[in-house]
């Protein structure tokens, strides 16, 4: 099966970054000091190679990898370890040289973790393939916990220090916005649509009854169709337009024109003196 121009540059490109971030990973495994800095690296890396060879194997073979609905999920840790607010934050500066420390590690692994998982998504969301897609989506998921867990670390470390603003100022920003009437939103909807539904059959009943009008006064040579007759043609035809609703609104036309031309024919009829 074909891929599509569109998705064929885009995994092109996440091919690409994947290569470029395990060099990377690699070299960062060789100088990083700490060692849960270098487990981290070594499960991201492997991850980052398992993704790697899946989406290689698809674009050359076709087959869907059985993991491919697998994410990568973090630990949940609740909001209270999360470490607000600032103390002192150390300056950063451009360090040259070759050799890099834990903190430039870690700092890195989370720039390459937050590019690729929106690099992802975007680029899931022009795939026709639906495994292609799920594969960038999944790769998003993956790329967004780990760029999640190197936060976590980095934040107990005090590495990643989370600026705050007053309590009061975050709650009048963000309560400005109030829950949706879900159900007042709800019945005025169908209530309009049971208005439009109303006035539809009401124009549908008056155009039939119209044109059964209009059959009625035909000439001699030809049958008008009886009461009976009217009423199966308007619900076959109303049936054929999936709207078998509007039937006992055209059949209550129908009959109301009967009637009429009932007292018609009886009025137009001579009286005997």
């Amino acid at each position: 099966m074909p891929f599509g121009a569109h998705e064929t540059l885009e995994v092109h490109e996440i091919l690409n970054e994947k290569v470029n971030m395990m060099n990377h990973f690699g070299l960062y495994a060789t100088q990083a000091q700490s060692p849960q800095v270098s487990q981290m690296i070594d499960r991201h890396l492997q991850s980052a190679m398992v993704s790697y060879d899946q989406l290689v194997n698809y674009t050359h073979d076709y087959v869907e990898p059985q993991t491919s609905n697998k994410m990568h999920h973090v630990t949940e840790t609740p909001v209270q370890q999360i470490q607000y607010g600032l103390n002192q934050p150390s300056p950063v500066s451009p360090q040259g040289g070759a050799e890099f420390n834990d903190q430039q590690i870690l700092a890195a692994m989370l720039s390459c973790h937050k590019n690729s998982a929106k690099n992802h998504m975007a680029k899931a969301l022009e795939c026709a393939d639906p495994n292609l897609r799920q594969m960038l989506v999944n790769g998003a998921v993956q790329c967004t916990d780990q760029a999640y867990e190197v936060f976590l670390f980095m934040n107990e470390q005090g590495q990643y220090q989370v600026p705050t603003m007053k309590d009061h100022t975050a709650k009048t920003y963000l309560h400005t916005f109030q829950p949706s009437n879900q159900a007042g939103m709800m019945s005025g909807t169908a209530q309009t649509q049971g208005q439009n539904q109303g006035q539809s059959g009401y124009s549908a009943a008056q155009g039939y009854s119209q044109g059964m009008s209009g059959m009625s006064n035909m000439g001699s040579n030809s049958r008008p169709p009886t009461i009976n007759e009217r009423i199966q043609q308007s619900r076959d035809s109303f049936l054929r337009g999936g709207s078998p609703g509007m039937v006992e609104a055209v059949d209550h036309a129908l009959l109301n024109q009967q009637v009429l031309n009932t007292q018609n024919q009886i009025q137009s009829q001579p009286k005997n003196h």
